[in-house]
């Protein structure tokens, strides 16, 4: 696995049009490619999946008034926040046996978790839970010649601003037996009292990533 040096300060468009980017040029040229990973942070936005409504999970007037940029992603799964105190991940593989590559992202990320004394456990739903709330959710799409993976890590994300600029159904709220999404989502910041800020958590993240990575093969 390789890590990629990425532009900071871009927007959250920038970066999924800079995975794609990545994907094509690994597909033409597919002898020998190795995955890539990489790291960003993006000021406030709303990331919702590309089968979900925009209509439906987010509130647009919240997100007008306080400045947060709202944008569809190709991969599926739910509606997310992010902001400069979220982590973002993206993998980009040769590999098109997508569910194969996901798992070993999924685990990946989790044992990292787990490796700083975190109790994290994967769900059916591509998330990951420390002490039974979210801190990580992740998503997938398949492109003809590569596998491209991507999630959030809440590290110190404003959950004030996640609650109200995302708006889930009373249904989906109920499967995970809670009146509101911030009952449903954590941050790990206090949680891990060595890492100071978001940029020592990428570097740090970063390298143990690689390392579980490798290991999962």
């Amino acid at each position: 696995m390789t890590h990629v040096d990425v532009l900071k300060g871009q927007t959250l468009q920038w970066y999924l049009d800079k995975e794609i980017e990545l994907a094509q040029q690994m597909g033409q040229n597919p002898t020998g490619e190795d995955d890539l990973f990489f790291t960003w942070v993006v000021p406030p936005t709303v990331i919702y999946g590309r089968h979900q409504s925009r209509e439906a999970e987010v509130n647009e007037a919240y997100c007008a008034e306080h400045g947060i940029a709202v944008v569809q992603r190709k991969s599926g799964g739910g509606c997310v926040y992010a902001d400069r105190g979220n982590l973002m991940l993206s993998l980009i593989s040769p590999d098109t046996h997508s569910e194969a590559v996901f798992e070993r992202f999924l685990q990946a990320v989790a044992d990292v978790l787990r490796g700083w004394g975190l109790e994290a456990v994967t769900t059916a739903h591509n998330d990951i839970l420390v002490d039974g709330r979210k801190v990580s959710g992740n998503a997938c799409y398949a492109l003809p010649n590569a596998t491209i993976v991507h999630g959030t890590l809440l590290y110190d994300v404003n959950l004030n601003a996640l609650e109200h600029a995302i708006t889930p159904s009373e249904q989906k709220l109920s499967k995970h037996a809670v009146q509101s999404v911030r009952q449903r989502v954590t941050n790990i910041r206090p949680l891990l009292p060595a890492i100071h800020n978001i940029e020592e958590l990428q570097q740090v993240f970063t390298t143990c990533f690689l390392i579980k990575a490798f290991r999962l093969g």
